[in-house]
């Protein structure tokens, strides 16, 4: 194939978009319905081009495209920069839309990061709104260079330096229905995309902040970027290739956390014994893919070799606790365990509760211990009309009280209860207890004094759900 074909835009477009997954678009399939796509059209050079692509493809296809617009508000031009969008896409007869968004960067967060969460949140929720399975963005061959660079100069592993994917999801959505990403002129260099917008007099926006080198990509493209290339011509080929290498390597190591996943994992958990039989290679690698299978940001190399011999070297009844953004990792008996933090689920419950009455209600809602009771009908359990004249009060845990809840079994204390049931002590903190007057009636995650069951009619069965 002649090189320069290959990575000339419009073959390229329509070559990455007719090998897109069936799943995907599904044009020819028996049943298939007129597909939809959406551009993020930003009005500058590159956005220009993929919508001109875009337009051209749609028409030979039964497909619906529009374009977005992001308004960030940034720039002094962006009113000016919405007015050229809109009216491009008046005369190409492209549905368009936009949306403004108001950047509130949180502490230690950049303002390119939060830009970039919040263009993407809206992007979505157009697509949602428009019924567009697929959102189509410029990115291309110069934007993957600057990715791996960035990453590479943050040190970052084999999927950092991976750069972008064409067909993906969606940063920020774990959604299996979220709308999927395609970026189909990643093999596409900025040049030859300038080339042919100036060969179809194409008219676009040039967006000033670009030239600030204050922000790491502006620096590298500006600075760094044309440096390399004084000295290694052509480089960004070989960058963008290195970064297939590493998407390849990346699917490797995936495929063998999932073997690893399935000959250590209980359930949701991890077990520390068999990880330790891995090596530490392999369970740094399993221990971020299970971290990612929860949603959370990759760790840094140290606080990883960290927790790991914290994991692995603690004795089997300390309470070893990791915590990272939005939760906390621990080790109990001989499990890895997920626990996300929940503001809607206190870590400590309250003393006790405010007195009340059960009114007959399946589900009575207690806000300050993160859950709710609930009030089932069976034919054997606690005799509603005696429930009903209870004065009734949720309590916090109590490792020493004491319950019996079988006939044939000795009465035990919670602690020991939870220890048989392998209820970690940090779970039993937010499990509550029910009294009935100053009688423990019931017990989160065991169940009901056997004193108060009996067979008949009009009998409740209690239960409880945390938020």
């Amino acid at each position: 194939m002649n090189q320069a074909k290959a990575h000339h835009p419009v073959f390229e477009f329509e070559r990455v978009l007719e090998s897109v997954p069936a799943r995907v678009f599904a044009f020819g399939q028996p049943g298939s319905k007129e597909e939809a796509m959406a551009i993020a059209y930003s009005g500058g050079l590159d956005s220009s081009v993929l919508l001109h692509l875009a337009q051209a493809y749609a028409a030979k296809k039964p497909m619906r495209l529009f374009a977005f617009h992001i308004h960030h508000g940034l720039n002094v031009k962006a009113d000016d920069w919405l007015a050229h969008c809109r009216n491009t896409c008046e005369q190409l007869t492209i549905p368009f839309d936009f949306c403004r968004v108001t950047l509130n960067p949180g502490e230690g967060e950049g303002v390119e990061a939060v830009a970039r969460r919040e263009r993407y949140a809206a992007l979505t929720a157009m697509c949602r709104q428009y019924g567009v399975n697929v959102l189509l963005t410029a990115h291309h061959e110069d934007d993957q260079v600057e990715t791996v660079l960035m990453q590479l100069m943050r040190g970052a592993g084999v999927a950092g330096l991976s750069g972008m994917e064409i067909l993906g999801t969606i940063p920020g959505e774990d959604d299996e229905a979220a709308p999927q990403l395609l970026r189909p002129l990643l093999a596409v260099s900025r040049q030859a995309l300038a080339a042919w917008a100036s060969e179809k007099h194409l008219a676009w926006v040039e967006d000033d902040s670009n030239l600030d080198v204050r922000y790491v990509r502006n620096a590298i493209r500006q600075k760094v970027a044309p440096l390399l290339s004084g000295f290694f011509p052509g480089f960004e080929k070989r960058v963008a290739r290195s970064a297939l290498h590493m998407q390849s390597a990346s699917r490797l190591l995936n495929e063998l956390a999932e073997m690893d996943w399935e000959r250590c994992h209980d359930g949701d958990a991890l077990d520390i014994i068999r990880m330790a039989e891995l090596g530490h290679d392999r369970f740094d690698n399993l221990f971020r893919f299970w971290l990612d299978a929860h949603g959370l940001r990759m760790p840094s190399t140290a606080w990883l070799k960290e927790a790991r011999t914290q994991l692995l070297d603690a004795r089997e009844d300390a309470q070893v606790k990791l915590a990272l953004e939005g939760a906390v990792i621990r080790r109990y008996r001989q499990h890895l365990v997920f626990q996300e933090t929940n503001p809607e689920r206190p870590l400590a419950l309250p003393e006790r509760s405010a007195p009340f009455t059960w009114q007959g209600e399946s589900r009575l809602e207690m806000a300050e211990f993160g859950g709710e009771l609930l009030f089932e009908p069976v034919s054997k359990g606690v005799d509603a009309r005696w429930l009903r004249e209870q004065i009734l009060a949720l309590g916090a845990y109590s490792g020493k009280a004491v319950l019996k809840v079988n006939e044939v079994r000795p009465t035990k204390s919670l602690k020991a209860h939870y220890q048989e049931r392998g209820v970690p002590a940090w779970e039993r903190q937010r499990l509550p207890l029910l009294y009935a007057g100053e009688r423990l009636l019931f017990a989160a995650g065991i169940g009901t004094a056997i004193d108060c069951v009996s067979q008949g009619d009009n009998r409740i069965r209690i239960g409880w759900i945390p938020a």
